[in-house]
Parts: C-alpha cells; sequence; structure tokens
C-alpha cells in the first residue's frame, strides 16, 4: 500500500488527529482530522479520498453524520457509504460529534458540532480539495436531523465559531431523517419550546437544497405522513425532495442488504441528476 505524494501536500498544514492511514488502490485515502476542541475534548472527521485526486482540482463531498438519538452511535455506520463514494471521485467525510453516553450533552451540543464540522471543512476547501459550493450533508435518524438542521437552523451555534462561515449544506442524503421534534414529534421531551428553532420541518425556506429522502413504511419514529409533509413544504417553496417509501421496512432499514445496496444506488441517481455525480 502507498500514500500518493498530492495526497500528503494537500493535507501537510492541517491539525491531524491520528495517523494517515492508506487502504488499497481501489478503495480509498483516508486521514483523520480535528476539526474541533471543546476544553480538553478533541472531535474528529475522517476524510476520505479518491485515490486519483489531483492536487489542482476540487471535488464535490458528502458529509455523514451517525444515527443515535444524539446519545451514541459510530461513525462506523456510514462506512460503506464513505468508500463508495470515494471511489466514484467524491470527498467523503465522517463526523464525530459530542452525544449524550460519551460526553453528557445535549442535541443542542450535537447540533453545534455539526455546524461546525461543515464550517471547518469549507474554511479549509482549498486545503482539502473541497468544492466549497457543492458539500452534501447525509445522515441517518438524529444524524439526518443534524445534516437537515445544518440548513434550517440559524439560532444554535458553537461560541467561537465563525459566522461568517456558511454552514449550509447543498444538498441533502436522508435516511429516516428525525425532522420533526415539535409536540408528538420525535425528541420534543428533550427539546422541549425550543423545538420550533430546532426542529427542521417548521424551518423550511425559500432555498431549501435538493433532497433525497429514504423512509420504511412501518417505522415506529418517523410517521409516513410527517415525511410526506416534509416533502410538501420544500416543494412549496419551489425545491426538491424526492421521498422513497419501502414498504413495511422499519427505523434503520438502511443499514443492512439489500436496502442498502439499493438506497445507495437511489442516492448514486440523484447526485446524477444535480451534477456532482457523474453517470
Amino acid at each position: 500500500m502507498r500514500c500518493f505524494k498530492n495526497f500528503r501536500l494537500v493535507l501537510s498544514s492541517l491539525p491531524i488527529l491520528f495517523s494517515l492511514n492508506c487502504f488499497s488502490q481501489e478503495k480509498s485515502n483516508m486521514v483523520e482530522l480535528m476539526y474541533k476542541q471543546v476544553d480538553t475534548l478533541k472531535l474528529g472527521l475522517k476524510v476520505y479520498y479518491p485515490t486519483s485526486l489531483q492536487k489542482e482540482q476540487t471535488y464535490p463531498t458528502i458529509v455523514f453524520f451517525f444515527g443515535g438519538g444524539w446519545n451514541g452511535g459510530s461513525t462506523k455506520q456510514f462506512e460503506t457509504h464513505a468508500l463508495h463514494y470515494a471511489a466514484k471521485n467524491f470527498i467523503t467525510v465522517l463526523v464525530d460529534y459530542r452525544v449524550k453516553t460519551r460526553h453528557n450533552t445535549t442535541p443542542f451540543e450535537s447540533l453545534k458540532d455539526a455546524k461546525s464540522a461543515i464550517r471547518y471543512l469549507r474554511k479549509n476547501a482549498t486545503k482539502l480539495g473541497i468544492d466549497a459550493n457543492r458539500i452534501v450533508g447525509s445522515g441517518g435518524s438524529a444524524g439526518g436531523h443534524l445534516a437537515a438542521a445544518c440548513f434550517t437552523n440559524e439560532s444554535i451555534n458553537e461560541a467561537n465559531d465563525d459566522l461568517t462561515i456558511s454552514a449550509k449544506p447543498n444538498a441533502l442524503v436522508l435516511f429516516n431523517p428525525v425532522i420533526d421534534n415539535g409536540i408528538g414529534g420525535y425528541g420534543f421531551e428533550r427539546i422541549g419550546d425550543r423545538y420550533m428553532e430546532f426542529s427542521p420541518i417548521h424551518n423550511i425556506q425559500k432555498g431549501f437544497p435538493p433532497t433525497i429522502f429514504f423512509l420504511g413504511t412501518n417505522d415506529n419514529l418517523i410517521p409516513v405522513e410527517t415525511a410526506q409533509k416534509f416533502t410538501n413544504k420544500i416543494e412549496e417553496v419551489g425545491s426538491r425532495c424526492d421521498l422513497y417509501l419501502f414498504t413495511n421496512q422499519v427505523h434503520g432499514f438502511f443499514n443492512k442488504e439489500p436496502f442498502l445496496s439499493e438506497t445507495i444506488l437511489k442516492t448514486d441517481v440523484f447526485l446524477q441528476s444535480i451534477a456532482y455525480l457523474k453517470p
């Protein structure tokens, strides 16, 4: 195995959190970077690069947030997706963020971290080889909420974030995402009366990014009616939301075959339709 020279040059001036890992030529090259430090806690990104990376070129980038109800979870959830899109000439990013079981934090800290991560990628886009105008936010369940809320929320930010740098994704790929935190929605008991700022479905606005949304019809956390309402609201402001319902499937269905491959293939078609991915 080897790491190509351009890969080292692109990353040479960035804070390396852990050692560089080299995968086989047909997979990708990955580095772990620190995007944020809170007191003594260092939060990291796993950044996967195409093996054909060219130093002077910028690449569309897809950023994955794991699910787990803002309570737990691991970046391992989207490793398959990261390798798939790195092989398709994307830069792919797995974000670690604060959760209750490991950091004794609330969903608000999770969202602060998600927005900090995207700001970090935009701030360092040139060094990282990222096309700052083609950043896709993606995630499952609570991670899907974070991806969407990075666009819909304006008020919840880390105190030392540079707010002149946008945390808004340019497109969204959502796997049974938590989109309604209002009364009767997921997480209301933790969000409380702040749901109007935290809940994506309550903050749809003109300019909402093109979105693809996957949901099982037997999901016990995200009702089909909520997904349809979300889709309708996005279309009402003139944007696009492709909703795919999977009959009799439950929450988290996309993590296992055959639905893992099926949702990835549908995402490929979606990304091709917005000119982020070549056919």
